[in-house]
């Protein structure tokens, strides 16, 4: 131990510029990660996006993953200041193991929890990269690398698989999205994939770890908590329990309690709600959509560009001053980026390009 530190001693004296400069962000890095996991551990309020409420579960994971990836900067930094090329190995493999066993699967569980269609089952993960763990304890308690080769095919095969099968997730999450939300603003997860890139490219070039903890900060405290938006209260004009709607015929319900009564505007109106106001539930709704030809964010959407539409006219015939942004809102979105890109693929043109021609 004595030896060890005079070693260390030794070779911190010895440091170039560039070496203290490299330890000062290694430490910033390590520092900043912590600081990330206490912000989602203790803060309740949303500092990124105050009008947001994060999964509660999502923070949790994201807060462990920040936790462990601050700690694993000081397992490998023995490595940096030992001198015995053994040592050094020895120290590589300790470090190896220590990722395998809680880096590289809670970067695998903050994915799967970013996807809220479904709560899926997490100890595959622990399967997923148990060939990892005992490949590298064998190569600790052996002090020998031979099996690093084939662990790190393994481990190439299985960032693939995970990659392919984030892919489809995140295609059924969208679909899932599509049909029980009318506002997709900060539901979507496809960044998710982002990260999953991110953290492998962290392998070879290690200053984007300062990219991947912000990036990943800003997705936990942007995304909404799917949860909460199904319970939230519905507007006035709700059947009654005498009146219940059919399940074959859902249009003439659509009509009196959805367009005549303008449930369409609320802000993240749900497939859920939207059913609780009709008298049926989310199954016979989602079937008759499908039966339509459509999806529910394909319905919604069409009606608050409708109703947009008619503010608009109304508003030039009377010659009131207007903003696009104002009339959108008053249409339902909350977001002018989600109305416009909805507006584009309802009418093929950018918004301000219909106004445009709409006034010539």
């Amino acid at each position: 131990m004595l030896y060890f530190c005079s070693q260390t001693l030794t070779k911190m004296y010895n440091l170039t510029l560039e070496d203290i400069i490299f330890l000062m962000f290694y430490a910033s890095v390590a520092i900043l990660s912590l600081m990330a996991s206490c912000y989602l551990l203790f803060r309740r309020a949303n500092a990124i996006a105050p009008d947001v409420m994060s999964p509660l579960r999502l923070r949790r994971w994201t807060a462990a993953f920040f936790a462990v990836f601050a700690f694993c900067h000081l397992w490998y930094l023995p490595t940096y200041f030992l001198t015995s090329p053994d040592d050094m190995m020895l120290g590589s493999l300790i470090a190896g193991l220590l990722d395998c066993m809680m880096v590289i699967p809670l970067t695998i569980v903050v994915l799967l929890v970013m996807l809220q269609d479904r709560r899926r089952p997490l100890w595959p993960v622990a399967v997923m990269v148990a060939p990892l763990v005992v490949g590298n304890a064998f190569c600790v308690a052996t002090r020998s690398d031979v099996l690093l080769p084939v662990l790190f095919v393994y481990f190439l095969l299985m960032w693939l698989g995970l990659i392919i099968y984030m892919v489809r997730a995140i295609r059924q999450y969208g679909r899932w999205l599509r049909d029980n939300y009318a506002d997709l603003e900060q539901k979507e997860v496809w960044q998710g994939f982002v990260v999953l890139a991110i953290f492998f490219l962290v392998y070879a070039i290690y200053s984007l770890d300062v990219v991947l903890i912000c990036y990943l900060l800003w997705r936990v405290e942007t995304l909404s908590d799917l949860s909460i938006s199904q319970s939230l209260a519905v507007n006035e004009g709700t059947v009654t329990t005498e009146e219940q709607a059919p399940s074959d015929d859902l249009g003439p319900y659509l009509q009196k309690y959805c367009i005549d009564t303008q449930l369409y505007l609320q802000h993240d109106l749900t497939i859920t709600q939207l059913a609780q106001a009709l008298g049926t539930n989310r199954f016979y709704l989602s079937k008759y959509f499908s039966r339509q030809g459509i999806t529910y964010n394909a319905y919604i959407n069409d009606l608050r560009i409708h109703h947009f539409i008619s503010l608009y006219r109304e508003a030039v015939a009377d010659l009131r001053p207007f903003t696009a942004q104002q009339l959108a809102h008053d249409s339902g979105y909350r977001s002018y980026s989600t109305f416009s890109l909805a507006f584009k693929q309802r009418m093929g043109l950018p918004v301000t390009v219909w106004m445009r021609d709409s006034a010539e």
